[in-house]
């Protein structure tokens, strides 16, 4: 399932308002993401459930932070992370995964994520990680 919108709202105008696009196999996961976030300044600008619909999603989206699962049909969030930086070095990403080895992270953050979070989360565990990405953003 792909989703992409790229319309702001008129309450936009004059401050700046930052793209969310969110990433992960589950529905479920996807739609709680979604949900959770407490952001006035946030706009959910796609979801996909693989890294292939992502990397569509995100070239016509623009956005400027990612939530990122590792584990994922079609291409993994660790190839798709690489990409995504590639095509938009100053993207902002935030691993939300079930793998919690630190080879795992490691690699991640290697190929350019700027957080990590492990499922399963709370909402406040993941305002936390988002709010930092945005200050980095």
């Amino acid at each position: 399932m792909i989703r992409a919108q790229r319309t702001p709202s008129p309450a936009d105008a004059g401050r700046r308002v930052y793209r969310l696009l969110i990433v992960d196999d589950s529905n479920i996961v996807r739609r709680r993401i979604e949900r959770s976030q407490h952001f006035e300044d946030l706009q959910v600008v796609g979801t996909a459930g693989n890294g292939l619909d992502a990397l569509e999603v995100f070239a016509a989206t623009d956005p400027d932070v990612v939530t990122m699962d590792l584990t994922m049909p079609r291409m993994d969030g660790i190839e798709c992370i690489g990409r995504m930086v590639e095509l938009k070095p100053s993207v902002r990403i935030l691993v939300i995964s079930a793998l919690a080895d630190k080879a795992t992270a490691v690699e991640a953050m290697e190929r350019g994520a700027n957080g990590f979070l492990n499922k399963p989360f709370s909402d406040r565990q993941l305002n936390e990680a988002i709010a930092e990405l945005m200050r980095g953003a």
